[in-house]
């Protein structure tokens, strides 16, 4: 994998210059702004896991910036990696202080993460023609809305938070899968939509999260 090859992936995006998606780059200050948000929100709360959170979406923000301004391999990598450690982190978190597993199955939980999308997101390239990569985000979405359903008798609250995070992202990744359909109409595209609804429903799973553990 040659990590400077530079890819034009967006509608935004005409040529490799630096500022080639303003758009794109400057609607990643809705992650900065939502870590923001958190960090204010988690003050005094002492709960570990739910600032890691806050430092990761702060990586995410930091990471899609990177992206759509150098648009090479290793900014892709930049992009993603954080996003996958928010996903992982946040599946530990449900699964030991929502569920009530312990550690080594919150973590067993983590692993299965992988052989689970890799499936979900098979079957859905196979039924929804065009979804491509996205099938992975769909799949956390519907991870996500597992989660609701198996706590909406436990913990109801924490449920529809989880059923409103999930419900948010499906929203998000339409306008992502959006922004190639649209792109003659719309030269700008729709991808800047996934930074500000993600921003605002990451922000929101890290509230879901402190809620929870608040009661």
């Amino acid at each position: 994998m040659d990590l400077t090859r530079q890819t034009i992936a967006y509608c935004e995006r005409t040529d490799f210059g630096l500022w080639s998606e303003p758009v794109n780059a400057v609607t990643n200050a809705a992650f900065l702004i939502a870590a923001l948000v958190m960090a204010w929100r988690l003050r005094g709360s002492g709960l570990g896991i739910g600032w890691a959170l806050v430092g990761v979406l702060t990586a995410i923000g930091v990471g899609s910036f990177l992206w759509h301004t150098h648009a090479t391999g290793w900014a892709g990598l930049a992009d993603v990696l954080p996003i996958l450690g928010f996903i992982l982190l946040y599946v530990f978190a449900a699964t030991r202080d929502f569920v009530g597993l312990r550690w080594p199955l919150a973590l067993l939980a983590v692993v299965a993460v992988f052989p689970y999308a890799f499936v979900v997101a098979g079957a859905l390239g196979a039924l929804v023609p065009g979804i491509g990569a996205n099938g992975a985000y769909a799949s956390v979405a519907l991870l996500i809305l597992a989660y609701a359903v198996y706590l909406r008798a436990r913990a109801p609250a924490t449920a529809r938070g989880l059923a409103i995070g999930a419900g948010v992202l499906a929203v998000s990744l339409g306008f992502r899968m959006l922004d190639g359909v649209v792109c003659d109409a719309v030269p700008v595209g729709t991808h800047f939509m996934w930074h500000i609804l993600n921003g605002i429903m990451l922000g929101w799973m890290i509230e879901v999260y402190r809620r929870h553990m608040a009661r």
